[in-house]
């Protein structure tokens, strides 16, 4: 039991620490540049929404006031069967503005992957940029966000996500916390060639390389593992921003990172062929530490957990270590019950990491279940 204990353990530093630190230690050695240049390609912004009029005026508006050529850029909205109003202000903003906007209509419902493949149907631009309804970017997202395309082996860009906690609540704190660290890892990866996971609100493609997807699929993840399969690059820019208000009710944010998960488990099946590292050289490596173990992490913290508990009484650093696992959980429940507090570190840390390994844990039960998801309701 010793030994379960040991690779959980060692699993769980090598998931959240030794990969980061690995991936430094290659980037330095073996860094690939982006050659990227200022340009002014076509550009079509797509927006997928579902009952989004609380926010979608505000979107467009953010997104047709941005810094690039108004010419050289047109947004597709597609309303997936709204009945809120969505539609009547997506075609108010068109006429008040007279720019380049387009409002398709999907019925019935058949969610965020079917209504993207309708837009690109329709789509002009040499580029597809995808943003969710809720998404403001920053006045220079979209020229820094199709820089690096001036390179030829790059067929996909990412932005950076910035999440707002505008009430310090603990999930926004940690939602918050846990994004800058991605981005850090999104910076490393792309020195070594790709990144493995992207964000849904801030994403180019050229379009020439868009394949349309199964319903089912997350496009945010089948997409860009469909772009480094033929060989091309899906590369970081943090110099396009997105801003987005984090959620601040942990049941919220457990159902988001819960549904994720779960596409993204059926995404890692769909493309189970990248893990063969004589193809894919080390994306195969990243692509099964950075997801296929951090999905796996919830087996590997209640391993410890359960382990740790048989081994107690065999020897006193056993006892120890279940002490300080106790510490950690019972500080993760001060911070459940102390959610909508700013607090220190300490407690959102340990707070957040449960959050997350909770709902991937749901996430594996109901992907072995066979469950699979195509439509839900907007963020709250």
């Amino acid at each position: 039991m010793s030994i379960v204990f040991t690779i959980c353990v060692l699993m769980l530093v090598y998931v959240y620490a030794g990969y980061p630190a690995l991936c430094a230690m290659i980037a330095a050695l073996c860094n690939r540049g982006v050659r990227g240049a200022e340009g002014t390609p076509t550009v079509t912004i797509i927006i997928a929404a579902f009952n989004e009029a609380a926010c979608i005026e505000r979107t467009l508006r953010n997104k047709l006031s941005l810094d690039y050529p108004p010419e050289r850029v047109e947004v597709i909205v597609v309303s997936d069967a709204s009945d809120d109003g969505t539609d009547e202000i997506v075609r108010r903003a068109a006429d008040e503005t007279g720019r380049a906007v387009r409002l398709l209509r999907q019925e019935p419902r058949a969610g965020k992957t079917a209504a993207l493949n309708l837009a690109v149907e329709n789509a002009s631009g040499e580029l597809l940029v995808f943003s969710d309804a809720n998404s403001l970017y920053g006045p220079s997202a979209l020229r820094r966000l199709v820089e690096p395309f001036a390179d030829p082996e790059v067929g996909y860009v990412t932005g950076r996500m910035v999440y707002k906690a505008p009430d310090g609540s603990l999930t926004g704190e940690g939602c918050s916390a846990y994004m800058r660290y991605e981005n850090v890892l999104r910076g490393l990866e792309t020195r070594l060639g790709s990144v493995v996971g992207v964000d849904g609100g801030i994403d180019a493609v050229r379009a020439s390389l868009y394949a349309p997807m199964r319903h089912d699929q997350q496009p945010d993840f089948v997409l860009p593992l469909s772009i480094v399969q033929r060989d091309l690059r899906v590369v970081f820019q943090p110099r396009a921003l997105l801003y987005e208000d984090s959620l601040s009710v942990p049941s919220d944010e457990f159902r988001m990172r819960t549904r994720v998960a779960l596409r993204a488990w059926h995404a890692l099946k769909d493309k189970a062929m990248l893990l063969n590292p004589f193809r894919h050289g080390f994306y195969s490596w990243q692509l099964f530490s950075h997801k296929w173990l951090r999905y796996l992490a919830p087996i590997f913290q209640l391993g410890a957990l359960v382990s740790n508990a048989i081994l107690v009484g065999t020897a006193p650093i056993w006892n120890a270590l279940l002490a300080l696992q106790a510490v950690f959980y019972a500080l993760a429940l001060v911070g459940l019950l102390l959610r909508n507090h700013r607090l220190p570190p300490p407690l959102s840390f340990p707070f957040y990491l449960c959050l997350l390994n909770g709902a991937a844990g749901n996430a594996l039960i109901r992907f072995l279940r066979g469950e699979r998801l195509v439509t839900w309701t907007p963020r709250t």
